[in-house]
């Protein structure tokens, strides 16, 4: 299974009374899918998954299933540092159906050793649903060494990566080692640059907002168009550097709450911005014709 284009690391959205707002989901997906974008990500970083019930996450990345009605491929986050519950969540993804794939994140907090981190992923990729490895050592504090991702390769239901670390160098060491080995950015403002040493794509969060023109960029890149892509990427760098001024998913939140497309309520301990940042983020939205 080939993933590739912009996956969009969709938000999870709140009503006032802080439940999950299926019919703004509903809208979310429908956006994305009409803006022809290749895959959503649920229940990722971006998607609030710390603070989701099991429940809420079950019931989230099915609806999401249900929304996107097979239009684009679906990459359920079921990751977590306890195996167990991943497993438990990656359990009720495969027992849902439609999955295509699932992201694992790092096991955070408790920095296993390599060896754990390979019995970790090895254990989940056993279970039949594709696995997409979510390396991000500044959120989980451990990165996934390069010999353990070339172990983890070999097992035929680990197909990707997602480069969250902000190195370029080690997509071109991930690519040098496992040519044939997909990866994807996890930064939107690098999606182009990893993509020149060999990435397949990007999970964005950028793509929230503008779903049809990140995966324009993407796939001029890819269709080896790097001026295109350059243009591009020049003028939405502003978005991509403002989603990230304030720790996601609270901004690409405010920005689509401007946008009337969900409302800017988070679960603690995240919270709203601050209101010189908001200005900076609807001055952007502003210069890039947006609002």
């Amino acid at each position: 299974m080939q993933l590739s284009g912009t996956i969009t690391a969709l938000i999870t959205p709140f009503a006032k009374d802080g439940s999950v707002d299926y019919g703004a989901l509903k809208a979310l997906v429908e956006e994305q899918t009409a803006a022809g974008i290749e895959g959503i990500c649920s229940v990722g970083t971006t998607g609030e998954s710390p603070t989701l019930s099991h429940e809420e996450h079950r019931k989230v990345i099915e609806k999401t299933i249900e929304f996107a009605a097979g239009k684009c491929k679906i990459i359920a986050g079921t990751g977590a540092n306890s195996t167990e519950e991943a497993i438990s969540l990656t359990k009720a993804a495969i027992s849902a159906g439609g999955s295509d794939a699932c992201l694992q994140v790092t096991p955070y907090y408790n920095k296993p050793n390599a060896e754990g981190l390979y019995r970790h992923f090895m254990t989940l990729a056993d279970l039949g649903l594709p696995v997409v490895l979510y390396n991000v050592p500044g959120r989980s504090g451990r990165e996934i060494p390069l010999d353990v991702v070339k172990r983890l390769a070999s097992h035929p239901n680990v197909v990707a990566i997602k480069e969250a670390a902000g190195s370029v160098d080690r997509v071109s060491a991930i690519k040098y080692a496992l040519p044939d080995f997909t990866v994807l950015s996890g930064d939107d403002s690098l999606a182009l640059p990893m993509i020149s040493v060999g990435a397949q794509g990007v999970i964005s969060v950028a793509s929230n907002v503008i779903p049809r023109e990140m995966g324009d960029m993407v796939r001029s890149a890819l269709a080896g168009d790097y001026a295109a892509a350059q243009k591009m990427h020049f003028k939405y760098y502003t978005l991509f550097r403002d989603l990230f001024i304030d720790v996601n998913p609270i901004m690409v939140k405010e920005a689509l709450a401007m946008l009337g497309k969900c409302e800017s309520v988070f679960r603690l301990p995240l919270c709203g911005t601050d209101e010189v940042k908001k200005a900076q983020l609807a001055s952007t939205l502003k210069q890039i014709g947006l609002i």
